[in-house]
């Protein structure tokens, strides 16, 4: 039984159909499937934390190659299903949870201390209504992690793993590169899920880098520029942060440019994370 004939047996043994409102496609690619799993780079001494494994479809393959597998599911229904499908094996656990709500730190503190773990690596096929702010989550809570592997649409793949001043530029490009090496590991066409979405995916790895990318002086600071800088990401950097009061005034915005070596007329997604780092440290110590 392939991967296709297996989704749709359980859907029909289980009466259910993807929810919309929870942004369900089911991946129905075994070579997909695999290439994730691999993009991982799972070792037997590692925990996975599976972020919305809907039907299993990937969960067996993780349950093989890791230590342990902790399911974060917030649809009770598949919870039914996994429980059902691998009460076989000793190295699951399951929970019912908005992966929003989960304090990932103490969780991994716990299974750090209650077994031999090695490595926390992240493994995920996002909603693309809350890829964002799970990225976001997991980058910016200091975790314990080595590595996130995720499936998301194109579009957004191609700003996380953009170089920061690429064509693709975001200001999430700029924290993700921050704390992370990014890889592309594969597109995903849509009809490789059912339903098929109306867009392309892309799998991605982030593996955490063990010092930031660059050296601030304060890293809220740093991230509150670059968030006020994209916010007005048409307006010239100097009037966005004019406009947010991070500039006291017009003068010392063109003053602290000029010892950047950056022009007037600049603009937020021309600036290299250098450039964020370096004027942070200067807007932080004056």
């Amino acid at each position: 039984m392939n991967l296709l004939e297996e989704t749709k047996f359980l859907m029909k043994k289980y009466k259910i159909k993807a929810s919309k409102s929870l942004g369900q496609n089911f991946l129905i690619d075994d070579e997909v499937i695999q290439d994730i799993v691999d993009g991982a780079n799972i070792e037997p001494d590692d925990l996975v934390i599976e972020i919305g494994p809907g039907l299993g479809s990937m969960t067996k393959l993780l349950l093989e190659k890791a230590k342990k597998v902790i399911c974060i599911e917030f649809d009770m229904k598949m919870i039914k299903i996994l429980n059902d499908r691998f009460i076989a094996y000793d190295n699951i656990e399951l929970i019912n949870q908005d992966v929003l709500k989960i304090d990932f730190n103490e969780l991994i503190k716990q299974e750090k201390e209650a077994g031999k773990i090695k490595n926390v690596k992240v493994v995920a096929n996002l909603p693309y209504y809350i890829t964002t702010p799970i990225i976001m989550k997991l980058l910016e809570s200091n975790l314990d992690l080595k590595s996130i592997t995720v499936m998301v649409q194109k579009e957004v793949a191609e700003r996380l793993i953009e170089i920061p001043s690429g064509k693709n530029t975001g200001a999430i490009t700029y924290t993700v590169y921050y704390y992370c090496k990014s890889t592309k590991i594969r597109e995903v066409s849509n009809t490789s899920f059912i339903p098929m979405p109306e867009v392309t995916s892309e799998v991605i790895n982030l593996e955490l880098r063990e010092t930031p990318a660059v050296q601030v002086k304060n890293k809220e600071v740093f991230f509150k520029i670059i968030k006020f800088a994209y916010m007005q990401r048409r307006k010239t950097l100097l009037n966005s942060l004019l406009n947010s009061g991070l500039f006291k005034s017009k003068e010392e915005g063109v003053k602290i440019l000029k010892v950047l070596n950056l022009r007037e007329d600049v603009r937020a997604e021309n600036l290299t994370i250098e450039d964020f780092a370096r004027l942070t440290n200067i807007l932080f110590i004056r």
